[in-house]
């Protein structure tokens, strides 16, 4: 054992928080913008419809896919600092780039996906960031970063719409600024935060970020604060394979994870301005509000869960999480005989007429519409005729989106977190490099998939079959957990050095 210094220690720990900032930027930057893109393509390209909506999102995740292995191999062979500061660089320059797609006089949905795909490509990095963590931490503080990891994440994914929700305050004129050909609204200011953000991220790389590889070459530190209980373990601990199975169930869990999430991201606003006749900016703002709330609500859940995970296990929270998820995407299923207003194509100067004030009064289970101050604009609102599902499909109530909302934003957290920890514990002392790439895959492959997957099949086959579909995918992913339920276990238990 080689004894840490103390300032040693204290730089290693700087560095790791800088990372912990990474990978919350990184998260950041796919749901900034999340509530605002369907919305603003309308604006800008008429000629686009929700099915590209769903490649428009899913560019992100191919962009990082594609990243993320190059970030990584880059990583192995030069000093980190380098494919961090240049990946963040690209993000950058690409919410920079968003910010003008508005600029050309055509094809300006092209340049929207070329700017998200920029964006994704950016946060490749995620892929640096884990192997750095796993590399700099010892056997008994892994666990814990890594938890504290995919939390950052999360909370980024989740949080993200919460700035979105403040930008919307700036409306969707703004302010103009000719010589530079920049409009600052409700759709291009959440970006160029973004882009202030990375900036600063840059700058805390450069100034605080230090290379720390010890624990990538196997020796174990131990802290002159510690006691020395745990750090012996190093060279025991090796010996033995990885269970493969629970590594590539975890793997297939967790993209049923982000699939969902990304799916619910996804969905709300061309959901919620179908259903509830919202306008583009309503949809924005009141999908921020309540994403806002749900935000809290995870941070909460995160502060929890890890102290609730010492007393019944990683497993079975896991197991809770998915079932609230189902419960959440069950809940969204249309029922009822009312059917969402219609968008006719010859209406193109009046709006959709509101809920009368006395419907106000209607049982909270039947609430069809949040009240709006009426605006006179001559933006068409609606579910629109051109999607067939709209004549015979009952809307789905608000009070269900809401619920649902709370429940989604309740076990994805749960989920997250946990299938993150039980990923590392099954890995145990072996280098984690590689196979975080794996899940770095995975969660990409599922941001790819699950926005495609959403757009195509609620734009042709309506909100019972996406639904329906998704909630098969969930039931499906809990068989999986219970056939593997015995396995996932941490590798010391796995080979008898510790007890569960």
């Amino acid at each position: 054992d080689v004894v840490e210094t103390q300032e040693h220690y204290k730089s290693r720990w700087r560095s790791i928080w800088i990372m912990y900032l990474t990978m919350f930027l990184s998260s950041v930057g796919f749901s900034i913008v999340i509530m605002s893109v369907w919305p603003y393509l309308q604006k800008i390209d008429p000629t686009a419809d929700a099915s590209f909506l769903g490649w428009i999102i899913a560019s992100y995740s191919i962009g990082q896919m594609v990243a993320s292995p190059l970030f990584g191999l880059w990583s192995n062979y030069r000093p980190r600092r380098e494919p961090l500061v240049i990946s963040t660089a690209i993000s950058v320059a690409a919410n920079c780039l968003y910010a003008y797609v508005h600029v050309p006089h055509s094809h300006n949905k092209y340049y929207m996906l070329t700017a998200r795909a920029l964006v994704g490509f950016g946060a490749g990095n995620v892929a640096v960031v884990r192997s750095y963590i796993a590399g700099a931490t010892s056997l008994t503080e892994r666990t814990s970063a890594m938890a504290n990891t995919s939390a950052c994440q999360a909370v980024g994914f989740i949080l993200g719409p919460v700035f979105q929700t403040c930008f919307t305050l700036i409306g969707e004129e703004g302010v103009t600024w000719k010589f530079l050909c920049l409009q600052l609204n409700m759709y291009t200011t959440p970006v160029l935060f973004g882009a202030l953000l990375g900036v600063i991220n840059i700058i805390l790389i450069f100034a605080i970020f230090r290379e720390h590889r010890g624990f990538d070459m196997g020796r174990q530190y131990k802290s002159i604060n510690s006691d020395g209980e745990g750090n012996d373990v190093l060279d025991q601990n090796t010996e033995g394979s990885i269970d493969h199975v629970a590594v590539v169930a975890l793997n297939i869990l967790f993209f049923v994870i982000l699939f969902v999430f990304a799916v619910f991201e996804t969905i709300a606003t061309p959901l919620t301005m179908d259903m509830y006749s919202w306008t583009r900016k309503e949809a924005v703002f009141y999908n921020g509000i309540i994403l806002s709330v749900i935000g809290i609500e995870s941070v909460v859940v995160f502060m929890v869960v890890k102290t609730l995970s010492k007393k019944t296990g990683e497993r079975a929270i896991l197991h809770a999480g998915l079932l609230i998820v189902l419960v959440g995407f069950f809940i969204l299923l249309p029922w009822g005989k009312k059917l969402p207003n219609i968008q006719w194509q010859e209406i193109k100067n009046s709006s959709i007429p509101r809920t009368a004030p006395s419907e106000m009064l209607a049982p909270f289970w039947s609430l069809p519409e949040l009240q709006l101050p009426s605006n006179h604009t001559a933006e068409p609102v609606g579910c629109p005729v051109t999607q067939s599902w709209c004549l015979d499909t009952p809307m789905i109530y608000l009070a269900q989106y809401i619920s649902s909302d709370v429940l989604i934003g309740l076990g994805y957290p749960v989920c997250n977190v946990m299938s993150y920890t039980l990923y590392s514990k099954v890995l145990g002392p072996k280098p984690q490099g590689v196979y975080m790439g794996w899940l770095t895959a995975s969660g990409s492959g599922a941001r790819i998939l699950g926005p495609v997957f959403v757009s195509q099949i609620y734009t042709h086959l309506g909100p019972r079959w996406a639904f329906s579909l998704i909630c098969g995918v969930v039931v499906a992913s809990l068989l999986l957990l219970e056939i593997v339920y015995k396995r996932l276990i941490a590798f010391s238990v796995r080979y008898g050095r510790m007890q569960e």
